[in-house]
């Protein structure tokens, strides 16, 4: 079973996560576009990184970061955005890819969390992400998180804090403080 891309479904669907993670790593690998927007999806460098995985858990936890990093990222543009044809081009793409009950915004979510950490401190996810994305540099992910974070906060009207902000905070102290946001 092979799925050619971002508007096919997949032939066989089950209940077993087995067949979903196979079209996780069987997904075509070309850029998808959001129809009369330039804000591309970067498949071939999300699913090299997620394909680097060990397990099913780590190669998972690799996808969600990675995409929620380039969904972040491609939201800072002076151009306006269809929100609604956005999220529907990268839900169908995390769909395909993880399978029913992922959405852009459990990925949001889940890089908003304490989840998150391990695949952040993991020296072999930097590297890969750093050699894989290099249209997005490592350095920016920092940013990139407290944006997500800030974004979390306006909407809960609740203080950021926890294990992410920590780490946020502890590489804003290695960079000597002068991380944007």
């Amino acid at each position: 079973m092979r799925c050619q891309g971002a508007c096919e479904r997949p032939s066989i669907r089950g209940p077993s996560m087995t067949v979903q993670f196979v079209n996780f790593f069987a997904f075509g690998t070309r850029d998808v576009h959001n129809a009369g927007m330039d804000i591309p999806i970067p498949e071939e460098n999300i699913l090299a990184v997620t394909r680097q995985g060990r397990t099913r858990l780590e190669a998972t936890d690799w996808f969600r970061v990675t995409a929620g990093l380039y969904y972040l990222a491609g939201l800072m543009t002076k151009e306006s955005i269809d929100f609604k044809t956005v999220d529907r081009a990268w839900n169908r793409f995390i769909y395909h890819c993880l399978g029913g009950g992922h959405t852009i915004t459990s990925v949001l979510q889940f890089i908003s969390g304490a989840d998150v950490l391990p695949t952040l401190e993991s020296t072999r996810f930097m590297a890969l992400f750093a050699e894989t994305c290099t249209d997005l540099p490592a350095e920016s992910i920092p940013f990139l998180l407290e944006l997500n974070l800030g974004v979390a906060r306006n909407i809960s009207q609740l203080e950021v804090e926890g294990p992410l902000h920590d780490w946020l905070q502890a590489q804003k102290g290695q960079r000597g403080g002068d991380a944007p946001g």
